[in-house]
């Protein structure tokens, strides 16, 4: 994990776009259209495959990084883009309709960043992972959170944006 000085932000790596567009409307600068393409139908096969040694297989063809046992939820998607840039470790779940994303498109840029999900970490139905996010060892994020920060060893966040739950959140829910 990271220190406290430091963010998801230092971690993505910026790409300035030129002239009037958008950054999104320069992705084919950015990648290979045929190398999207045929990442978007792999991804595809990744979300609606039930096998989940299938999954994992499928994903390290993407260049993904996947550990022993990694559990790949139902409609749960990888970053289309870059998904070399993600690594899931050992026996962690992404769990159905989860999104991993390490790219994001702004108006002058575009940003790039690793997302890294730590060992036995376990992602909720719905969440979103930004760029250069890094998800500790054992840490849950709850169904629906989007994850905008690290998210510490053991931790359990939630909400938009995630942010860590105390013992008293838990108890009441």
């Amino acid at each position: 994990m990271t220190d406290d000085t430091s963010s998801r932000h230092d971690r993505v790596r910026r790409h300035a776009t030129r002239g009037p567009r958008n950054s999104l409307a320069h992705w084919p600068d950015a990648r290979n259209p045929l190398r999207v393409a045929i990442n978007y139908v792999v991804v595809w096969l990744v979300r609606i495959s039930p096998s989940l040694r299938f999954k994992r297989w499928l994903l390290r063809r993407l260049g993904a990084a996947v550990g022993d046992g990694v559990s790949w939820g139902l409609e749960a998607t990888p970053d289309v883009f870059w998904p070399e840039l993600v690594t899931v470790e050992d026996h962690a779940i992404v769990g159905y309709d989860a999104t991993l994303l390490c790219h994001e498109f702004l108006q002058e840029e575009y940003r790039t960043g690793e997302v890294v999900v730590g060992e036995r970490a376990m992602i909720g139905a719905g969440a979103i992972v930004l760029p250069g996010v890094e998800i500790g060892a054992g840490a849950s994020v709850a169904a629906n959170s989007l994850v905008t920060r690290d998210v510490e060893p053991g931790e359990t966040v939630a909400g938009v944006p995630a942010r860590p739950m105390d013992g008293d959140s838990l108890a009441e829910d």
